[in-house]
């Protein structure tokens, strides 16, 4: 009997011994899982997210270079990314695709906006649902969104195509300007503080402005909006198309054209598109930054969004790759870089 009591202690023992190992065991686990749980619940940097980019329209040479600035940024971020858009830019038609990706639970809608205002409904209503929202390239009002990523400083947008412009006429003539979309922001921007510096700047008293018109970013549009500009305003000097569509389609049509070396264009263009017409004296200059960073910024301010590290207001900071670190601004704006002047000194150094 005493040989069963020692017996039946050592096993009561043992046994002891594997509750208090497995006790500790998962007194260790739930920690770490407390831990890993509240660095989510508070927003780890390295949570992956789902961002899906809302660009004005689909197949926009310009925007392609934006999106795949993004996608390479979400590439090496880990993070789910994805595309969907209208076909042609119009006021409305970014809405449906915004409610789908509301239904979807997707964290981040960033989008280039056709409209400030048209979209805001559906915006609200994805944030509502708990996506954050981040513009690019084109606003909405601002409090439709957390954060607007704008390629450079509007009024240095407007200054740089209005002097490359002033230069070529000599400061006197007629000029117009095709844009985008009647309701496109940045453009919309762009061509005010225009319409500001030729009022107010005396070097451009003898440049009038005599009519904005619109191609609507599609390119048979744009051409033939610029040949019917040229029929209409015989005694043009200048055109000036913020819009890498409008000025790839206008600078297409002077160079097949008796207009060619007599009509001035400058404007927005991507340095792969504008090269022929750089090298055949069809546009002298004209201007641009890096697409592809706004889109790469995008991704990292998304991130940081989400992870709770910055809310959007003034002042905060977040890290952005190779572009460093970046800072909002007024309006709940970030300033990706400045504009660059292209001509035939420079413009085989680029490749997009």
């Amino acid at each position: 009997m005493k040989l069963s009591r020692n017996a039946a202690g050592g096993t009561l023992s043992r046994s002891r011994k594997v509750l208090v190992i497995a006790a500790a065991s998962t007194a260790a686990l739930l920690a770490l899982t407390g831990c890993a749980g509240s660095g989510s619940s508070g927003g780890s940097a390295s949570k992956h997210i789902s961002i899906a980019f809302v660009p004005k329209q689909l197949n926009n040479p310009y925007t392609d270079v934006e999106l795949g600035g993004g996608k390479d940024a979400a590439k090496a971020t880990g993070d789910t990314y994805s595309v969907v858009g209208p076909n042609t830019a119009s006021a409305s038609s970014q809405v449906s695709y915004i409610n789908t990706l509301t239904q979807k639970h997707t964290n981040v809608i960033a989008i280039a906006a056709n409209d400030p205002n048209a979209v805001c409904s559906a915006l609200n209503q994805a944030k509502a649902g708990g996506a954050k929202i981040i513009t690019f390239d084109s606003d909405t009002d601002k409090n439709c969104r957390s954060l607007f990523i704008n390629q450079v400083n509007a009024k240095d947008v407007a200054l740089i195509e209005l002097k490359q412009m002033a230069e070529q006429i000599n400061n006197e003539g007629e000029i117009a300007i095709l844009s985008a979309t009647a309701n496109a922001t940045n453009q919309n921007s762009w061509i005010q503080y225009m319409k500001q510096e030729l009022a107010s700047n005396p070097t451009y008293s003898k440049i009038k402005l005599v009519t904005t018109v619109y191609g609507n970013d599609d390119d048979t549009t744009s051409f033939q909006v610029a040949q019917g500009l040229l029929q209409s305003y015989p005694n043009l000097k200048g055109i000036i198309s913020p819009t890498t569509v409008g000025i790839a389609a206008t600078a297409r049509y002077l160079s097949t054209s008796s207009y060619k070396g007599k009509v001035i264009l400058t404007g927005l263009g991507l340095p792969n598109q504008m090269r022929q017409y750089v090298k055949d004296g069809t546009v002298k200059e004209f201007a641009l930054w890096d697409p592809a960073k706004i889109g790469q910024a995008t991704v990292y301010a998304a991130k940081a969004l989400v992870a709770g590290t910055i809310t959007g207001k003034s002042g905060d900071t977040f890290k952005a790759g190779s572009l460093g670190t970046l800072k909002v601004g007024a309006d709940n704006t970030v300033i990706v870089g400045g504009p660059t002047a292209f001509d035939s000194s420079n413009i085989d150094k680029y490749n997009f």
